[in-house]
């Protein structure tokens, strides 16, 4: 079983910064393309920065700038630097990965979430 698991969410008064991982485990051969997602309520769940396996990287427009995508191979982990935060970060970011399973072929898997909340 492949799982994502996010840490680092938590409270941060605007213009602060935090980090959030997302480790991979289970069994797989591969990752291609890992990315973090965001849904506030209310709103539709949106992507907010990719990383391809060879490290290309792709923005929303709202955080270009203030966020960095990075991912660790070694480690199967992806890591988001999220810097001058603003209340309207404020949302449940979302792990996302494509695994490449074998035989199975790829496999799509979202972690759990973690609250990100940015308030004074």
């Amino acid at each position: 079983q492949v799982q994502l698991v996010e840490s680092g969410g938590g409270l941060v008064q605007p213009g602060g910064s935090l980090r959030l991982s997302c480790a991979a485990s289970g069994i797989f051969f591969s990752i291609n393309t890992m990315g973090w997602y965001r849904q506030a309520p209310g709103k539709q769940r949106e992507l907010v920065a990719a990383i391809t396996s060879g490290g290309s990287t792709n923005y929303a427009d709202s955080v270009k700038g203030r966020f960095t995508i990075s991912r660790d191979n070694a480690k199967s982990t992806v890591y988001l630097q999220m810097n001058s935060l603003k209340p309207e970060d404020t949302a449940v970011y979302y792990c996302n990965a494509d695994f490449f399973v074998g035989r199975a072929g790829s496999l799509e898997v979202w972690g759990q979430g973690t609250l990100v909340i940015v308030s004074s």
